[in-house]
């Protein structure tokens, strides 16, 4: 028989309190925030810590909005700066650059802890991550970082539904990943790129497109956005709007990816078929 729910969720509590004293890798997006505030009510706030990583693949909105969730969580917040551009391997951008990233952040939160007297590290990665393509998650396993969402089988749909059912701020909010997953792989990161990319979005933001991603292919951007959402880009005011802020932060080509927004689609150019390791 298929766990509950709430079955999962008791599952999730007597795996952190069997880790007693935490520190959550924190982003601010719906998972982590859901891990952060079951490990606070769990574990009380003197035995949780929220981490963030801060570097220029981090979009400032992001940085505040993680900041903003930990304190309305009552959480100690501590924002580290992360030096994943030193490292020739992420910034050549292979299909396992999230790889390279999470060992940066994983490595200083090793540190943290050890300063800091807490036993684990905890991530917001949930069941369904686990069939995904997630390089990150080797670099999780590497660290002994922990998943109780995960390893309690909790879905993403259901730590949504947990998240309303508690009133959290981040039971519909879209998943915003870094801004070096919205450059083609092969391409290399820096941060001028990154912030081209994140001048976008921000122009997206402001015209009430919440869910949108601008995927960066030298100096062409791919709008990707829900299909519903296309026709009202391509009004004439609309897209000379776009068409002259992309050109003016650098695009020489503005195009919208008729197929709409996709998670991930930056994916759909690799092999697939590997599963991540169990946690």
């Amino acid at each position: 028989m298929n766990a509950s729910m709430d079955d999962k969720l008791a599952r999730m509590l007597d795996i952190l309190r069997e880790l007693g004293r935490v520190a959550v890798a924190f982003s601010g997006g719906v998972d982590s925030t859901f891990v952060l505030k079951v490990a606070l009510d769990t574990l009380g706030r003197d035995a949780v810590v929220a981490v963030t990583g801060k570097s220029d693949s981090v979009a400032g909105d992001e940085l505040a909005d993680a900041n903003r969730l930990a304190d309305l969580l009552g959480a100690r917040h501590v924002v580290l700066e992360t030096q994943e551009f030193d490292d020739p391997n992420y910034l050549a951008n292979p299909t396992n650059r999230c790889y390279f990233c999470k060992t940066e952040l994983y490595s200083r939160l090793d540190a943290f802890i050890t300063q800091n007297g807490l036993a684990a590290i905890i991530n917001g990665v949930n069941a369904d991550d686990l069939g995904d393509w997630r390089p990150g998650l080797i670099a999780a396993a590497e660290h002994r970082v922990r998943a109780p969402a995960a390893e309690a089988g909790l879905t993403k749909a259901e730590i949504r539904e947990l998240s309303a059912r508690w009133g959290l701020p981040t039971a519909d909010k879209p998943a915003s990943p870094c801004l070096s997953s919205r450059v083609q792989y092969g391409e290399q990161i820096t941060p001028e790129k990154l912030r081209m990319i994140e001048r976008a979005e921000r122009v997206l933001h402001e015209l009430g497109v919440r869910e949108c991603r601008v995927r960066h292919h030298n100096n062409l951007a791919r709008i990707e956005v829900p299909p519903d959402q296309i026709e009202r880009l391509v009004q004439p005011d609309v897209r000379a709007r776009i068409d002259a802020a992309f050109r003016e932060f650098g695009y020489a080509y503005v195009t919208i990816d008729l197929r709409g927004f996709r998670s991930g689609s930056m994916n759909e150019v690799i092999a697939f078929g590997r599963k991540q390791p169990a946690l």
